[in-house]
């Protein structure tokens, strides 16, 4: 006999060897119903002694995805049992990893990849629960701060040095060796909070403070270093990727500020003994942006504890970059 609500469609369907009709809304509950007794099932068994169930059982719930994690949460807080409690972990960051990489994904193929959503992204890795509304708040104190210091008549050199004057001598920004020990000053969130970061967590605020401000700086390529330059405007966008050094007005080391000139510059590579490449001074697109600071960020996970973690970004960063 067919259910019908008045108008909705009809569906059969076939459960416990018997076939029924109902409406669209009606069919819908009856999934739900079965979709939570089957994840009440996978919940009961993640304590089972066989690593082959288990291993079935994670499968299983990581294709629910992100929304089952409140619910784990809840189970790892009523869960006694220390060796199931780090199951559930597993599990939760399972889930965590597998929608960033979604959204890392999405991100990538955007036609227009924002260097501050990338920069969101890479933080979630450490801090998957992260509020971005602090952040945004943040950044956009930041850039008006600077935008009411900004007119049409300044030079190159006048530009940069505003946005390094409001950074480091009146935002307070503090600039720090690259330590492969402390994570937290490469990330965009961290930097903020606590105003420390390395040439990475730095040279993101600046770059993102750029952006919002129609300033032609980006990152290059230099080895060794996280380099920004400021490249003379171009006649056309597709000519951004294609630009000499002699295209690039000063480099900055966004750990302080400091400005370089390109005889500096070429001091440096001499020392160094490196024959600089025209790949060199080629603008990062956001993307290689993002890929690059994972792939540094992967070192700070280099002991065998958190060895997990550095596989993990650098797949991410291959992720990036395939």
């Amino acid at each position: 006999m067919g259910l019908d609500d008045g108008g909705g469609e009809k569906l059969i369907f076939k459960t416990c060897g018997k076939v029924y009709v109902a409406n669209a809304v009606c069919y819908h509950e009856i999934v739900c119903m079965q979709q939570d007794k089957e994840i009440s099932a996978l919940f009961s068994l993640i304590d089972d002694p066989d690593e082959e169930v288990f291993g079935a059982v994670s499968n299983r719930i990581a294709h629910y995805g992100r929304n089952l994690i409140p619910n784990l949460e809840h189970l790892w807080e009523t869960t006694p049992n220390e060796q199931v409690q780090h199951r559930i972990e597993s599990l939760i960051h399972r889930l965590q990893l597998q929608d960033l990489q979604n959204d890392l994904v999405a991100w990538k193929t955007a036609a227009q990849p924002e260097l501050l959503a990338g920069a969101l992204l890479c933080t979630r890795f450490q801090y998957p629960d992260l509020t971005i509304a602090p952040v945004l708040s943040e950044m956009e104190k930041l850039r008006r701060n600077v935008w009411l210091e900004l007119n049409n008549y300044l030079t190159p050199l006048e530009q940069i040095n505003v946005l390094t004057s409001i950074l480091f001598s009146y935002y307070g920004l503090k600039g720090k060796a690259k330590d492969y020990t402390r994570p937290e000053e490469f990330l965009l969130q961290t930097v903020l909070s606590s105003k420390k970061g390395n040439g990475f967590g730095n040279g993101i605020i600046y770059l993102l403070l750029c952006e919002g401000l129609d300033i032609p700086i980006k990152p290059i390529r230099i080895p060794g270093q996280f380099i920004l330059a400021y490249f003379k405007p171009v006649l056309q966008p597709q000519e951004q990727r294609i630009q000499s050094v002699e295209k690039i007005e000063y480099f900055i080391e966004p750990a302080s500020g400091q400005i370089f000139t390109r005889k500096e510059v070429d001091g440096y590579f001499k020392k160094m003994n490196v024959a600089p490449e025209q790949s060199f001074f080629t603008p990062l697109t956001n993307v290689e942006t993002i890929a690059l600071i994972m792939t540094e960020l992967a070192q700070c996970f280099d002991s065998e504890p958190e060895r997990y973690k550095k596989e993990e970004l650098l797949a991410l960063a291959k992720l990036l970059q395939d």
